[in-house]
């Protein structure tokens, strides 16, 4: 859950939906505020797309309690759903229908004028380079050109919440960074996105971040955090001038309060990782201890914060909650913490 002086667009609390053995999602509780985007990380069956459809009312919880937009997404009314658009991860729209005519058509069902549906339209398939394809039947489509064309089907009405299940799967990276710029353009226009994806380096663009496995959500948080939470802090890559030091050094670092772990790195004479809350606070600190001409002395080659990708934090995350007992809770394993 996520603290936020915003109100929440999503509010789910306790939401589990079991289909089987080891097959559902299970005691959810998460918080989207408005203006956000949330995006959930998992391997493919973990439960995001169950998630999502929950949160769109096309399932019932067997437990647990689930608003949108203020309202249980079940008995939404037809001012709720003309508020959100939703990309699902399967090609649904009309074969035999062009891009163009695809749009138009979901445009329509929103009630949008011939005039407004043009002008949005020509907006949105240039955005997604569909422009020169506007007249190709949804059949004639690549998977991205589909995936694509289902963006602007979901966008056409200009929603207030925005549902993505997988929307850049399929995607080359220069169209994906692309979706993601416009996703961030609309969270700054103060819209809500709910975003799925396996693509773990993903996690950057998003204000919060769900990482989920067998149905649970093992921590929620925004980016940052969580690469401290798997860390235990953030890591300072320190490199000595002289290999003779090292023992010398890791005594002093060890000795200073601020410092929560001192390691050898792997295979290296004369390489450290430095544990701290802070790396950027913290570094001209730690260079201070070992530097100082009255204490160690040490010359310190080279100095930096260590770079993990989001792939190496959700890894760790995972191996973090394989390792707590069984009869944990979620809010156990993510650290109790209440962030809403």
């Amino acid at each position: 859950m996520m603290t936020s002086t915003h109100a929440n667009a999503i509010e789910a609390t306790n939401v589990s939906l079991v289909f089987g053995e080891h097959a559902g999602v299970f005691d959810q509780t998460y918080r989207v505020p408005e203006g956000t985007i949330l995006g959930l990380i998992g391997p493919s069956g973990c439960g995001k797309t169950t998630t999502v459809r929950l949160a769109l009312g096309l399932y019932r919880p067997q437990k647990g309690t689930i608003r949108v937009l203020g309202a249980d997404p079940a008995t939404f009314r037809a001012e709720h759903r003309a508020r959100i658009g939703y990309i699902p991860q399967q090609f649904v729209l009309y074969p035999n229908l062009s891009v163009a005519e695809n749009a138009e058509f979901i445009a329509s069902l929103y009630g949008m004028r011939s005039h407004q549906i043009r002008r949005r339209l020509d907006e949105l398939l240039e955005f997604v380079d569909l422009a020169a394809a506007r007249n190709r039947l949804g059949r004639q489509l690549s998977g991205g050109m589909q995936r694509r064309l289902m963006l602007v089907g979901a966008l056409m009405h200009n929603p207030d919440l925005l549902f993505a299940d997988e929307p850049t799967a399929g995607i080359d990276p220069v169209l994906r960074g692309r979706f993601w710029e416009y996703f961030r353009t609309l969270r700054d226009e103060g819209r809500t996105l709910l975003i799925t994806t396996q693509i773990v380096s993903e996690a950057m663009y998003c204000d919060y971040v769900a990482v989920m496995r067998q149905g649970r959500l093992l921590a929620i948080d925004t980016p940052q955090n969580l690469k401290r939470r798997a860390l235990g802090g953030e890591i300072i890559h320190l490199t000595l001038a002289n290999p003779a030091n090292l023992a010398k050094a890791i005594g002093a670092l060890r000795r200073y309060p601020h410092v929560k772990e001192v390691r050898h790195v792997p295979d290296s004479d004369r390489e450290l990782y430095v544990t701290v809350d802070d790396a950027g606070d913290w570094l001209p600190e730690v260079l201070n201890v070992l530097e100082d001409p009255q204490g160690p002395n040490i010359v310190v080659e080279s100095a930096e914060e260590l770079a993990l990708t989001f792939d190496d934090v959700f890894i760790r995350i995972i191996r973090q909650w394989e390792a707590q007992p069984e009869d944990q809770t979620a809010d156990a394993i993510i650290g109790g913490e209440q962030h809403g």
